[in-house]
C-alpha cells in the first residue's frame, strides 16, 4: 500500500476530527468525523475559506494567519464556534503548521466538548442538589422537633384557660406552628417511593394542558409536537404529572398578560444518553418551551434550589419539587432561557439502567 493511501486509509477512520488548510486558510481536506462535525459536506466545503465555514472571532483567525506565517502550533480550549446552519459548537482545537507539496499548510484537529461539558453541568448540578437536600432534611429535623412541643404545649395551655380571647393567641401558636410543619415537609419534597407503572407521557401531558386550559379559560395557547413512537416509560405517573404541571405553571406565569402567550410541548427519544455517569439505553426527553420574557441572569443558576423565585407571591419549591421528582427516577431536568424563549428539559430513562458510563 502506498504511503499516501495509507495516510488517507488512517485519516478516514479516526474519530478525531481532522482537516487541512492552505496558506490562504482555504480548506483541502476534511476527514469524514470532521464533515460530520461541522454538518458540512466535503464537495461542498472544499476550496471555502475556513472563516466562512466557521465563523470565528476575529483574533482566532489571525491566530491561523500567524501560524502560517511563523509556523507556531497553538490550542485553543472551550472555543465556541458558529456554524453556516446557525448551529453552534463548543471544542478544543490545536493547530499544526505542516507542508504540503513544499507549501505551507495547517492541520487542524478538533475535539468536540459540549456533550463532556453537559455531563459536567449535570454532575454539579446533581451534586449541588444532592448537598441542599442533605441540609435541608437538617434543618427539618431540627425545626420540626421543637415545633412539636411548642403546638403540644399550646394545646396543653388552651385547654387551661378559660378566656375566649386567651385562647386565640394560642389558636395562632398552633395554627403557624402547623403552617411551618406543612412548609417544613414541601421543602423536603416528595416522601414516597415512586409507585412505577408503564406510563404514556402523551396521555399525562394531555391531562396537564386540559387542567392549564381550564383554568386559564384557554388563555394559553399549545403547540404539541410529539413523538408517537415513544414506547410507555417506567414511572409513577401522578408524580410525573406533578413535575410536569410545576414547570407548566411557571410558564403560564411567567406568560401573564402577554400577547400570544404560547407553550410548545415537545417529546424525543434519545439513545445513549448519560444522565449523572449513567448511560441509559434509551431515555425519553420532554422539552416545555415558552415564549415569556426569559428567566432573570442572576436566578438562571439557582432556580432548581428551595425557596429560590423571582415572583414576591412564589414559594420558590416547584422546581425543586420537580427536580426532586425526576431524580427518583433517575431523570434530570434542565433549563435554558433568554427573552422570548424559555426551554425545561426533562429527561426520564425509558427502561431502569446500572450501567456505568
Amino acid at each position: 500500500m502506498m504511503n499516501n493511501d495509507l495516510h488517507g486509509l488512517l485519516l478516514d477512520n479516526l474519530t478525531t476530527a481532522v482537516m487541512l488548510l492552505d496558506s490562504s486558510l482555504r480548506i483541502t481536506y476534511l476527514n469524514p468525523a470532521a464533515r460530520m462535525l461541522l454538518d458540512s459536506s466535503g464537495h461542498r466545503v472544499l476550496g471555502l475559506d475556513f472563516s466562512l465555514l466557521v465563523h470565528q472571532d476575529s483574533e482566532s483567525v489571525k491566530a491561523l494567519r500567524e501560524a502560517v506565517d511563523v509556523g507556531r502550533s497553538f490550542t485553543k480550549r472551550q472555543t465556541l464556534l458558529q456554524l453556516p446552519n446557525s448551529l453552534s459548537i463548543t471544542v478544543d482545537y490545536s493547530v499544526t503548521p505542516t507542508e504540503v507539496g513544499k507549501q505551507p499548510a495547517l492541520l487542524i484537529e478538533l475535539q468536540p466538548m459540549d456533550r463532556m461539558l453537559k455531563i459536567s453541568r449535570e454532575e454539579t448540578l446533581i451534586a449541588s442538589q444532592q448537598n441542599s437536600r442533605t441540609l435541608i432534611r437538617g434543618l427539618a429535623h431540627e425545626i420540626k422537633n421543637p415545633l412539636g412541643g411548642l403546638r403540644g404545649a399550646a394545646q396543653l395551655l388552651a385547654r387551661e384557660l378559660n378566656d375566649d380571647e386567651l385562647k386565640d393567641y394560642t389558636t395562632i401558636i398552633i395554627e403557624e406552628a402547623d403552617r411551618l410543619r406543612n412548609l417544613v415537609d414541601r421543602l423536603l419534597g416528595p416522601h414516597r417511593i415512586p409507585q412505577a407503572a408503564m406510563t404514556n407521557v402523551h396521555e399525562c401531558l394531555e391531562r396537564i394542558t386540559t387542567l392549564i386550559s381550564a383554568e386559564t379559560d384557554d388563555a394559553i395557547h399549545f403547540v404539541r409536537d410529539y413523538d408517537p413512537s415513544i414506547p410507555p416509560l417506567y414511572a409513577d405517573k401522578e408524580q410525573l404529572i406533578q413535575a410536569a404541571l410545576n414547570i407548566i405553571r411557571n410558564a403560564m406565569q411567567a406568560l401573564d398578560g402577554l400577547d400570544n402567550p404560547t407553550i410548545t410541548l415537545r417529546t424525543r427519544v434519545l439513545r445513549q444518553f448519560t444522565i449523572s455517569n449513567i448511560r441509559h439505553r434509551l431515555v425519553c426527553k420532554i422539552e416545555i418551551i415558552d415564549n415569556g420574557p426569559g428567566i432573570p441572569a442572576e436566578l438562571a443558576e439557582t432556580i432548581f434550589f428551595p425557596m429560590v423565585t423571582g415572583r414576591a407571591e412564589g414559594s420558590g419549591l416547584g422546581l425543586s419539587i420537580a427536580q426532586s421528582i425526576l431524580s427518583q427516577h433517575q431523570g434530570l431536568i434542565e433549563c435554558s432561557s433568554e427573552p422570548g424563549h424559555t426551554e425545561f428539559s426533562m429527561y426520564i430513562p425509558l427502561e431502569p439502567s446500572n450501567e456505568q458510563s
